[in-house]
């Protein structure tokens, strides 16, 4: 029988690498739902948020695959760094995006507002986490 015993550079890659599966996880739990939530209730939901509801279903499409991508990242015992950049500035524009889209494109209810804001809000979250569990992975 053989002991392996972790040693200080191996334990925080480790633990990296096991946050960075988990804020990935999480990204596309809360993607996926919010993608499926508009798919599912394009019409309620652009009716209280103030939001046309084919922008809606193209939204929700967009984010159930975006979402299943960012899964498939989250199951691999060490996500590939490429992929997780790629998730990371994709974050980062939608985050930004948001934003924007208030100033530019959108005229939505207050509710829609403070949506479209918090939601911005968790994503760029998602990418600072995420971004620092890389930097983490790679630096171990």
């Amino acid at each position: 029988m053989t002991t392996t015993h972790a040693t200080p550079a191996t334990v925080p890659a480790t633990a990296s690498r096991t946050w960075l599966r988990r804020f990935l996880a999480l990204d596309a739990v809360v993607t996926g739902g919010n993608g499926l939530a508009y798919l599912a209730a394009s019409g309620p939901l652009g009716d209280l948020l103030g939001v046309e509801r084919a922008l809606l279903i193209g939204l929700g499409a967009f984010l159930t695959v975006f979402a299943a991508g960012v899964g498939l990242l989250a199951a691999r015992p060490q996500p590939p760094a490429f992929g997780v950049r790629c998730v990371v500035e994709a974050n980062a524009l939608w985050a930004v995006l948001s934003v924007v889209a208030l100033f530019l494109w959108l005229s939505p209810t207050t509710v829609g507002t403070v949506w479209t804001l918090l939601q911005g809000a968790t994503v760029a979250g998602f990418a600072a986490l995420q971004y620092g569990a890389l930097r983490a992975t790679a630096g171990g």
